[in-house]
Order: C-alpha cells, then structure tokens, then sequence
C-alpha cells in the first residue's frame, strides 16, 4: 500500500478555509504575528515538528496546558491505560474519587470537587453557584481579566484600551457581538488593584453583588502580580458584605506550587476552578470550593452541573497523574530556575540590542511588554505595548525555530516553561533567539 504524503501546512491551510470559518477550529489558534495556524505533526517533551517536518522549541505549550511537556511518561501511561478499558462518557471510575481526594489535599479552598471540561464552563459554573449562594444576582470582575466566553463574563478583558481614572467604576464593555444589552446590569467592573475603586464599587452595589471573581494572577495580560495585603483586603470585604469570592486559577493553577495561586498569597476564595495544566494537556478543569457552596449542585441542591463528557475517565486519569508528578520534590526547584533563566536570558538579549521590552515573570509563566522597560504592575501599564515590535519578534523566532504565541493586538499574551524545558533548551531557545534578533526583525 502506498503511503499516505502529508501535506504542507500552504496545503492545510487552502483545504481548511474551504471548510471551517477562517481555516480553523478556534479563532485563538492563529498566531496574529504570523497570520495563520501551525498544523503540527508531532509533539514531544519542549518541541514541535509541523508538517512541513520544521522543528520548534515551544513556550506556547497549547497555551499553558502542557505544564510537563508532550508525550510525558507518566500523563501517556496513565491516558494509554485509560484508553485500554474503553472510552467512557458518562460514567464515574476510581479514578474520579482518587482525584477528588487529592485535590482536598493540596487545595486550601477544596472541601468539595466536580469536574468540568472547559475554563469558560468551569467559571460559569462558579458565577451560578456564587448568585445561588448569596441570592444576589450581580457580579464584580477587574479590568483586563479574562474569564472565558460565555455572555455573563466577556466583558472588559481587553477594554477599553486607554487609561481610566484611579478610584473609578468602568462602564461594561461587551467583547462579542451576539451578547444581550441587558447583560450589562448584572456586571460591575473595576480596576484590579485599585483599593478606592473597589470600596466605591461595594458602597453603591454591595447589596447586590453575589461574587467577586479574578484572575489571582493576571498571566492572560503577561504577568502582572497583587500583593498579598490587596487580595487580603478583596478577602475581607467579599465577607463582609456576603460576597462569594471566586479565583480563575484556569492558568494560574500549579504555576507557582502544588497549591496554585491561593497558596502562593495565602489567601483562600470560596471558590476555585483549575484548569490548563491541570491535566497537562487533557481537557479537564476542575471546580473546588467550600462545602456550604459546592453542595449547592445537584443531585444534593439545586443548582444545575453536569454533562455527556463532564470529568471523563481519560482525562481524569491523566489528571491524576499530572498532579502527582508536580507533587514530586524538586519539581518546583526546576520550573523556578529554568523559568529565570529563559526571563533574564530574553531581558538580557533585548538590553544588548537596544530593545525597549519588560519581561517578568512568576512561577511557570511569563510576559514580555514592548515599548517600554518599566515594571508593569496594572493593566493599564500595557496600554502603550509595541504592538508591531511584538509581532516582528514573534515572527523572526519562530523562523529560527523558537515558538511564541500573539494572541492580537488586544492581548499581551503569556509564555511559559515546562518540566520538560531542561537549562539546556532554555540555552539553545535563547542562542535561536538571539540569531533572530541580529538578524532583523523585519
């Protein structure tokens, strides 16, 4: 029999625009700076090949899910052991209880588990549970933070893009056609960070907000970090005026501990929803929170949870497993040094060049900001990035074989290591990279 050829990725991308709106099954999936998709053959510990048979090494890892790397021994045995006993939808396998018993385990706000599929799921879920819990119907999120892409929440990610007066509630700006006007009463934004912000906030709409939900660290605009005394204050005000509060660890869990962001600060929400590299690479998030709250879900209240392919047995065991490799000692030892290493390695090339660009980072992923070296500490500190400058160094890596992902203008976007990323390929990254750089970033 004739081997089947594989098509080149001009090949892929022609036939796929014949089909799927834009040639893809995701508009996130299309780099901006390179203007289309990678179709990518293979996968493996750092490194992509795509079809073309072109080698990357990866700081995307499918957007922060992969926390171990591609094809890591421990994730495939337990997916390929998973798929040996069939393909399960709708069932509960021992697995699911071990989980649940180890999230409890390592997760300060973690009384009580479920499982779900997606982050915008996972959050959507937790804003239902919040107006159950409180029987109030509004709920407050910060300026520049993203909590998937359902109608409630899409609102004031990215927007506006240009600064806002300290101490100010900002109008809801709808990032999606299709949502309903009347959505917008049920939102309050204001600036994360912003102590006089958040007071006037719950002074005119305390008696109605019924969760507070946040980024605990803000890696979907690069990295930007609070103090522990702020989220302490969020804390104590959720309380005081009977206010759920709800941490989107979608992409911050594990990147700083086994205990994910809440650990880090040591400050616990009532509600949690984990995600990305919860199953590295699996699709799985999980939803944790205090008991009064979690058993709000049915079949024990009333609260609507549940799905065909909620918590499926491949992903669960693959989650399981992911969970006990970053509990291993050492792990974080690593992820910490190979992280500063790739940070003050990018700091150090764009110095020598003459390059005005802030990289920072915390725990597994980082941020890089052109246009300016100063330390962004809020949203609106991203507001005047290089956006162009961006997108030629994304393009001039990438054609030296190193993979960042440009998520568009409105987006600062993150980067990351994995357990997979030895010093030896932040070194040959970094040697790639500054190639690119001495070549011109056209």
């Amino acid at each position: 029999m004739e081997a089947i050829k594989t098509k080149t990725q001009a090949e892929l991308r022609q036939e796929a625009e014949r089909y799927m709106p834009g040639g893809v099954g995701g508009a996130g999936r299309i780099n901006s700076a390179l203007g289309y998709a990678f179709y990518i053959k293979e996968a493996k510990g750092c490194r992509l090949w795509d079809t073309d048979g072109k080698e990357y090494i990866d700081f995307n890892l499918g957007h922060g899910s992969a926390f171990l790397g591609y094809q890591h021994p421990a994730t495939q045995a337990a997916a390929e052991k998973a798929l040996a006993a069939g393909i399960l939808a709708g069932y509960e396998t021992e697995a699911h209880v071990q989980l649940a018993k180890r999230v409890t385990e390592i997760i300060p706000c973690a009384e009580r588990v479920r499982y779900g599929n997606t982050g915008s799921e996972g959050t959507m879920i937790c804003v239902r549970l919040a107006r159950a819990y409180t029987k109030k119907n509004k709920i407050l999120k910060f300026w520049g933070h993203f909590h998937g892409l359902y109608d409630y929440m899409m609102y004031n990610a990215h927007t506006p893009m240009t600064p806002v007066e300290p101490g100010s509630i900002i109008k809801p700006c709808q990032e999606s056609a299709g949502m309903p006007a009347v959505n917008d009463d049920l939102v309050v934004v204001v600036p994360w960070k912003d102590e006089a912000a958040l007071a006037r906030a719950l002074e005119q709409h305390g008696d109605e907000i019924g969760g507070i939900i946040m980024e605990p660290i803000n890696y979907n605009q690069g990295c930007i970090v609070a103090d522990k005394e702020y989220m302490e204050l969020v804390r104590r005000q959720a309380t005081a005026h009977n206010i759920t509060l709800i941490y989107d660890e979608v992409l911050s869990a594990f990147r700083t501990g086994p205990d994910c962001a809440q650990g880090y600060y040591g400050v616990t929400p009532d509600l949690c929803v984990l995600g990305k590299a919860v199953a590295n690479g699996g699709a799985m998030v999980i939803l944790a929170g205090k008991k009064e709250v979690m058993e709000l879900v049915g079949p024990l209240g009333e609260v609507a949870q549940s799905g065909t392919f909620t918590g499926n047995p491949l992903a669960v065991a693959t989650a399981l497993a992911s969970i006990e490799e970053l509990c291993k000692p050492g792990f974080y030892d690593h992820i910490y040094a190979a992280s500063e290493r790739m940070v003050s390695g990018l700091s150090e090339l764009f110095a020598g060049a003459g390059i005005p660009a802030r990289v920072q980072g915390l725990g597994g992923r980082f941020g890089i900001f052109f246009g300016s070296t100063k330390p962004v500490e809020r949203f609106d500190d991203t507001l005047d990035r290089d956006v162009d400058m961006r997108s030629r160094f994304v393009r001039a890596a990438a054609d030296k074989g190193v993979y960042f992902h440009d998520y568009g203008s409105l987006v600062a976007g993150h980067h990351g290591v994995s357990a997979s990323h030895t010093m030896a390929d932040i070194d040959e990254a970094l040697n790639r990279v500054e190639s690119a750089i001495k070549g011109g970033l056209s």
